[in-house]
């Protein structure tokens, strides 16, 4: 067994006072990313975790990249077939989750997810490159295949069909929009005594801050 007990860095590139925090976290939000968005050493700020509960009660943890923010929420596109799509048929609750090791900073998201309206899935969907489209077409997401094979001669033969033609958005494929009711605001600092400030939304729609102990 490999000890890591000595791997550990220290945090100090910012800090997350009160004097920072906004009335609603969306404004924070919108902060952080458009910095990370700037930072060149963050790769894709936008891409997220989503974890979703399965049937058996154990939670499913995947990437995907977020594709739209509003007041609302935040908005990613699936297949509504995937195991992550099934999930939250029965448990629409969901847990976003956004690191920038480079910035030292985390967001912790928990949201209620419903589906977005048809002409967002549409324009959006009709705005991938033809290549996204058609593996949107191809791939039925979570289920078992027998090879790569599989996939590739799929793709070859939906390329010829649509070759020039437009390719029609899946029914069982478009988005989500997950509107929070807990943000934390996660921003590393030193000794370990790190910032955390989390919102949680009241029945009035205000928001009510706090700070975490680390």
């Amino acid at each position: 067994m490999e000890n890591l007990y000595d791997k550990r860095k220290v945090y100090e590139k910012s800090q997350l006072l009160e004097n920072q925090i906004k009335e609603n976290p969306l404004e924070l939000f919108r902060d952080w990313f458009l910095e990370a968005e700037e930072n060149s050493a963050v790769s894709e700020a936008n891409a997220m975790s989503v974890s979703t509960v399965e049937a058996d009660g154990c939670p499913r943890t995947r990437m995907v990249l977020l594709k739209a923010y509003t007041w609302e929420g935040f908005i990613f596109y699936t297949n509504y077939n995937s195991k992550k799509g099934k999930a939250l048929e029965t448990n629409n609750k969901a847990c976003l989750h956004f690191f920038w090791p480079s910035l030292e900073r985390q967001i912790i998201i928990k949201a209620n997810l419903e589906k977005v309206a048809e002409n967002l899935s549409d324009g959006y969907f009709h705005s991938r490159p033809k290549g996204s489209q058609l593996g949107a077409v191809v791939s039925p997401q979570s289920s078992v295949i027998p090879n790569r094979e599989f996939l590739e001669e799929k793709l070859e033969e939906l390329e010829k069909e649509f070759e020039n033609k437009e390719i029609p958005r899946p029914e069982n494929w478009g988005g989500y929009i997950a509107k929070p009711y807990e943000i934390e605001f996660w921003q590393g600092r030193p000794n370990r005594l790190h910032d955390r400030i989390i919102y949680e939304l009241q029945e009035d729609y205000d928001w009510k801050v706090s700070r975490l102990a680390p």
